[in-house]
């Protein structure tokens, strides 16, 4: 990689980190409170050692096995790696020895595969139940009216660690819009914490919306395009 294209992914990433600040000032919030995941998809090694050479902590990736080959390129990195795709049955033994966190859990079965296929010697396994809002044909998550059973089911597996919802709202260029959309995941988040499940993380937020989801509360924001450019 060019020494300019690792400018510029670095100028990039300071940019999203400044976004952030400023929307959780604006919001009354701490900004150090909200996660920055950078979405590498579909980019390549040399894109994601530029970003973690800037000071980027957190990986997502959404496709198994580009993810695992991008962690065998790079070996040992720090940086937490997590899984935000759609994941198949057939695909959990790999993501539940290989990743930190899994975003997009939106039934129990698949929670009790990665609970029994998680490895003794690593700690438990971050997961995020992922609901679906805005009713989008295309975009999994499990209906908001069954999220607290599956909540409570997952959190006593072994294993695992449930941390909180995550969601992809329909795309929307109307901040008030896009607020809306937030709103509903986090107000399914507080009447699940309301209810003793001790959730810690509201993933939402992208490129394109990430200061709506700051003002509604998310701890967590997923970012590709804004750090790494359009993808490969």
């Amino acid at each position: 990689m060019t020494g300019f294209s690792e400018r510029g992914i670095a100028a990039r990433l300071a940019a999203v980190r400044e976004r952030i600040a400023r929307a959780a000032t604006a919001a009354g919030r701490d900004p150090a409170g909200i996660r920055l995941v950078g979405v590498s998809k579909l980019q390549p090694v040399s894109a994601i050692q530029a970003a973690l050479a800037a000071g980027l902590e957190d990986l997502g990736e959404n496709f198994v096995q580009e993810a695992l080959e991008k962690m065998d390129a790079l070996g040992p990195v720090p940086a937490r790696w997590h899984f935000i795709g759609a994941l198949q049955s057939n695909k959990t033994a790999a993501v539940a020895a290989r990743f930190d966190w899994v975003h997009g859990v939106d039934r129990l079965k698949l929670a009790e595969r990665l609970a029994r296929q998680r490895p003794a010697e690593r700690p438990p396994l971050n997961v995020c139940v992922q609901v679906h809002v805005g009713g989008e044909a295309s975009k999994g998550g499990a209906e908001p009216a069954e999220v607290e059973a599956l909540a409570h089911a997952i959190a006593a597996l072994p294993g695992l660690r449930l941390r909180g919802l995550m969601a992809v709202p329909p795309p929307e260029t109307d901040p008030a819009r896009q607020r809306a959309w937030c709103r509903e995941l986090a107000e399914l988040y507080q009447r699940l914490r309301a209810g003793g499940l001790g959730l810690d993380t509201l993933s939402m937020g992208m490129s394109d919306d990430l200061e709506a989801a700051v003002a509604e509360g998310a701890t967590m924001v997923r970012i590709g395009t804004a750090i790494f450019g359009p993808r490969h």
